[in-house]
């Protein structure tokens, strides 16, 4: 703790049971031990993880060049759509442990884990003991750090390094040595190459720490903060550079990128697609965050023959199925043809009532059906409407505060906020900054609001599990709120009037919240009751009054991530647990089976081996979305034609020609699916022989899939 600390802390925190060992560290090993156990739970349900990312790193262990470039699959046809630090430390944890979902989910578990200590460590030195394990025990029991960390999307290894970078400003700013400037910088860089430009967003509060915080010269700070910036842009642009500087012909090509470059991966899909709608080629219309191969209950695609109710608005059968329902609520109801759809309740663009709409599919402005993002069936967008909005909502400033998101990390947000505002008037402001509660607010309260503000305005890709990103501010505004009125209860009244009010409306906002996922239950009462009853102890017992309001209000933020966990399937895009009235919703997750690929038809994969045992590729599909379970099923090349979502150009009409007559190509798997190419199906149609028994099979039939939509594929023999 700096000597600038104001805050008085618990003193038995600080009692020490062993040489070395205090209160305090035991308390911090038992959260990470609780943490461990947490993520342990159901850990069987993540079957392959995210497949698109699993069958990555399957591939990338086949050779030196696949590894290097990140290919999606063994062929090194094609890369995944991000930079390459994540997958690699995922591919050395597969390496000596085997692929499976649960090994490369594992770093992730890990980074989770010792984020705790290191937020603890860290708030500890600005607000004390008190406040850093509160800090850690929030962040470590947010649901979306809980989800997504049970996962193989990077974003949990992304969090831990910029942790990493944090504790190094920090250094920066109390020491004054240019040294630990310098590791920020490129721990921020090595942060940019697991997840690109998301790696910048907490990068403003850091800088802010480091220029308001440090005492040296205003001149100085401005010269190394320069120097630091070009030299983490060079660590940042590194990979990329050496990649873009090899010929296209001798590497894969650079997935969901417009020009087959890494750069303009960065700027185009990872980059303009993220902030705003801009469709076309790495927009949201390709997909945005790769998913993985279908999963049950997806649907790919608009049907290619939309029933005649579909065209000209929701049928009737739809709109009844939703009649006494709310938004979000789980629905089903069949079609005079027979036909049974399953989906969720959402309000059609033109009208005012809600209806059914099949999961992966809402209707657009037009009135027909329309793709609903990703092929998992998660979020999506009409024409012109926001990509993924059933998993993130559409832009405006209540967007955190509303179903869908809201129940990814918002739980103790409004307490949050009024922390910060609390810091900000903790004492007169003085620069360079020698208050530390400041210094406290400007890396988490910035950190914070500026995640905060960010995703809440971005109208192009978000995924909900990207506000893993706001969990370590979160539990370190918490922790430094609740320990500022616990220091100002000695000698201020109205800090305990404070608390109550604070964590009223922070309850009140919990409520609103649970009723919202139909969540609502008899132990609610146990909430109210702990809370009524901590308000009323605050003259008798004030100091134990503090710790059952915060109890209070954990209970169901605990809560929501005990249920993610124990209720959860497989998730290709991590989420926090979807509440009673979305179990069956668009971002729940889809049951994947146990073991590699196993919603693979077995019986084509039979086929496809015995077949090509001297071929390079098993088969060529359209995109990861059909090639990636058949990756992990058999370890062989599937040649992606279309990338991750079927626009890419990989190869040509001539490339595939040349690849049949050179002997490496006997199979092409392609028909009424996303990312269909009319000069690669006149191709085969004029070159190709079908294979009647893996012919005009639906997708449900190809991915042991029930969902909605009479999407078919046609297996092709090419000579």
């Amino acid at each position: 703790m700096t000597t600038e600390t104001l805050l008085s802390q618990p003193s038995f925190l600080k009692k020490k049971l062993f040489p070395g060992v205090t209160i305090s560290t035991v308390l911090i090993v038992a959260i990470m031990g609780l943490s461990f156990a947490l993520y342990m739970v159901n850990i069987d349900s993540i079957g392959d993880a995210n497949a698109y990312y699993t069958a990555a790193v399957k591939s990338m262990l086949g050779s030196w060049s696949n590894f290097f470039f990140v290919a999606a699959e063994p062929g090194g046809s094609v890369t995944v759509d991000k930079p390459p630090l994540g997958l690699w430390i995922e591919a050395v944890f597969a390496y000596f442990l085997g692929v499976s979902g649960f090994s490369v989910s594992l770093p992730n578990i890990l980074a989770g884990v010792f984020s705790i200590p290191l937020l603890y460590i860290m708030v500890k030195k600005y607000a004390g003991e008190l406040a850093g394990l509160v800090a850690a025990f929030v962040m470590a029991f947010t649901p979306v750090f809980v989800a997504t960390n049970r996962n193989n999307t990077m974003d949990g290894l992304l969090v831990f390094f910029l942790l990493l970078a944090a504790w190094a400003f920090i250094k920066a700013t109390e020491s004054g040595k240019f040294a630990w400037l310098v590791l920020g910088g490129f721990i921020i860089g090595l942060g940019f190459n697991i997840k690109m430009m998301q790696a910048f967003l907490p990068l403003p509060a850091f800088y802010a720490l480091y220029f308001f915080g440090s005492k040296e010269g205003w001149i100085r700070k401005i010269v190394n903060l320069g120097i630091v910036t070009i030299l983490m842009l060079i660590v940042s642009l590194s990979w990329a550079v050496v990649v873009d500087l090899i010929p296209a012909d001798s590497r894969p090509y650079i997935g969901s990128s417009d020009n087959n470059t890494v750069m303009g991966l960065i700027f185009g899909h990872n980059g303009i697609s993220r902030l705003e709608n801009s469709g076309g080629p790495g927009g949201p219309q390709n997909g945005g965050t790769p998913p993985s191969a279908p999963q049950a209950g997806t649907n790919l695609n608009p049907p290619a023959q939309p029933q005649q109710g579909q065209r000209n608005g929701p049928p009737q059968e739809a709109l009844d199925a939703c009649a006494n329902s709310t938004q979000g609520a789980s629905c089903s109801f069949t079609l005079p043809n027979g036909n049974t759809i399953d989906g969720s309740c959402i309000t059609p663009p033109n009208l005012s009532v809600l209806a059914c709409a099949p999961q992966g599919m809402i209707p657009a402005q037009n009135g027909q059906a329309s793709f609903a993002g990703g092929p998992d069936g998660q979020g999506g967008q009409g024409n012109g409407g926001t990509p993924f909005a059933q998993e993130t909502g559409s832009p405006g400033v209540f967007r955190f505060f509303t179903q869908p998101l809201s129940k990814q990390m918002s739980w103790l947000l409004p307490f949050a906020l009024i922390s910060a505002l609390l810091a900000l008037f903790a004492a007169k402001i003085h620069l360079p900054l020698e208050n530390s509660i400041h210094k406290a607010l400007i890396i988490w309260g910035g950190w914070l609001l500026t995640c905060v503000v960010f995703f809440s305005m971005v109208s192009g890709i978000f995924h909900a599990y990207y506000a893993i990103m706001l969990a370590p501010a979160l539990g370190a505004m918490v922790g430094i709120g609740f320990a500022q009125l616990w220091s100002w209860s000695e000698n201020k009244n109205w800090a305990g009037v404070v608390l109550i009010a604070a964590s009223a409306l922070t309850i009140a906002f919990q409520v609103f919240a649970m009723i919202q996922y139909g969540e609502l239950s008899w132990w609610m009462l146990g909430v109210g009751i702990l809370f009524v009853a901590g308000s009323l102890s605050m003259v008798v017992m004030k100091r134990a009054a503090y710790v059952i309001i915060l109890a209070s209000m954990l209970i169901v933020p605990i809560y929501w991530s005990v249920m993610t966990v124990s209720s959860s399937a497989n998730q290709n895009l991590p989420t926090a647990y979807s509440g009673s009235n979305q179990q069956m919703g668009p971002d729940r997750a889809r049951q994947q089976g146990d073991g590699a690929g196993s919603n693979v038809n077995t019986e084509l994969v039979a086929f496809l081996e015995e077949n090509t045992q001297n071929m390079k590729y098993l088969v060529a599909v359209p995109s990861s979305q059909q090639g990636s379970t058949l990756v992990l099923a058999t370890g062989r090349p599937v040649l992606f034609m279309g990338g991750f979502g079927g626009q890419d150009e990989v190869v040509s009409v001539d490339d595939l020609a040349a690849m049949v007559a050179n002997g490496e190509l006997k199979y092409v798997m392609y028909g009424d699916i996303r990312g269909g190419k009319e000069d690669i199906t006149s191709w085969l149609n004029a070159s190709c022989l079908i294979v009647p028994e893996f012919s005009k099979t639906s997708n449900q039939n190809i991915n042991n899939q029930q969902g909605p939509g009479n999407q078919q594929t046609t297996l092709y023999q090419c000579k």
